[in-house]
């Protein structure tokens, strides 16, 4: 049985990897295509749209790996099945549950292919692909170039309006309270350097102090800034929840709420990523009833028709229910695993009726 399971691994592990690299060629034709239009931006050419492509290899070989999955595992299993390869393994007494646990242990490899791209290379790469097409096309080293930063800390509320690379933001304006919600300082900074341990050393700073006595302003070349806000938390803010690594979300979440802040979008992140990876072996379960279920004759057409309004319809309704979540103001763990869980269950049920 050992070399049973070894085959039918090989082949779902084949199957998935060719479909990914299928599915990644076709991503990446539509994002060359929108990034040649802007060509020429400053130092943006055909090197960098290029090396920005290949940085995001990891986030698409993350975000594809499920429907890389369940097409992947519907053409091999389909295969064998037109083969006779199945008939042949129930016929020798092989049970379905035994062929789905081959197919399930094919899966757990690519879980942790999926957990180790998309939590320790992909968040990273992503960073350097933002910085490499910014830089290219602004001559400067800016992560993002639209809208501001809003934090806050305690009495004390941050703007941001420029961020930089490696802890490097400029136009900082610090908005501090008293105890009754009052405007009581205003510092502003023109540049602003992360050194280490919360510890920021701004430059061309500004202070205007409030009281009833009158407004008071002095002017500093440079001045330290005790936060509990560093580098992680600012690149958290500036890049898409979808992209971060669990340990940022976990960092910037506890930020949220140890100052009172609504977190739900990026609890909501936190969960998604952490059950993605597992959402591969769902996939693969939904695909074994689609074959093992259907009779030999069937073309590969229709099987692989059904897998992509299957990823399709999954990937709709796991956004749609997200969006609502956070609108709504749902448990984030339960909105993350709800699509999922419906999914698990239809498979299981049509996996019982194949029994």
């Amino acid at each position: 049985m050992k070399v049973l399971d070894r085959y039918i691994i090989k082949e779902i592990l084949k199957g998935t990897f060719i479909t990914l690299i299928i599915l990644y060629t076709l991503f990446n034709l539509f994002t060359l295509k929108d990034e040649l239009k802007f060509r020429g931006v400053g130092d943006y050419d055909l090197p960098h749209i290029l090396m920005y492509i290949g940085l995001l290899l990891p986030h698409y070989l993350y975000e594809l790996m499920p429907s890389a999955a369940l097409l992947g595992s519907l053409f091999v299993l389909g295969n064998m099945a037109n083969h006779r390869e199945l008939v042949a393994m129930r016929v020798s007494g092989v049970s379905i549950l035994r062929i789905i646990r081959s197919v399930m242990l094919a899966g757990m490899i690519l879980v942790c292919f999926s957990f180790v791209m998309g939590e320790f290379i992909a968040p990273d790469a992503e960073k350097k692909a933002k910085i490499l097409r910014n830089v290219a096309k602004t001559h400067r080293d800016i992560v993002r170039m639209e809208g501001e930063i809003w934090l806050r800390e305690g009495n004390q509320f941050i703007n941001i309006q420029r961020v930089y690379t490696a802890g490097d933001v400029a136009n900082i304006f610090l908005y501090e309270l008293d105890e009754q919600q009052h405007l009581k300082q205003i510092v502003f900074a023109g540049r602003g350097r992360f050194l280490d341990s919360g510890l920021w050393q701004l430059q061309n700073v500004v202070v205007t102090d409030i009281s009833k006595q009158g407004v008071s302003t002095k002017s500093l070349p440079e001045s330290t800034w005790k936060s509990v806000i560093d580098q992680d938390v600012v690149d958290v803010v500036v890049l898409d929840p979808e992209n971060l690594s669990l340990y940022e979300l976990a960092k910037y979440i506890r930020f949220l709420q140890e100052n009172k802040q609504d977190a739900d979008k990026y609890a909501l992140a936190f969960w998604a990523r952490l059950i993605n990876p597992f959402i591969t072996l769902v996939m693969l379960l939904v695909a074994t009833p689609f074959v093992v279920g259907v009779g030999r004759g069937v073309a590969l057409g229709p099987r692989m028709v059904a897998g992509v309004l299957i990823g399709m319809g999954f990937n709709i309704v796991d956004n749609t229910v997200g969006q609502m979540g956070v609108v709504y103001g749902l448990n984030p763990l339960f909105v993350a695993v709800l699509p999922s869980s419906l999914v698990l269950m239809g498979a299981l049920y049509a996996i019982s009726r194949l029994r």
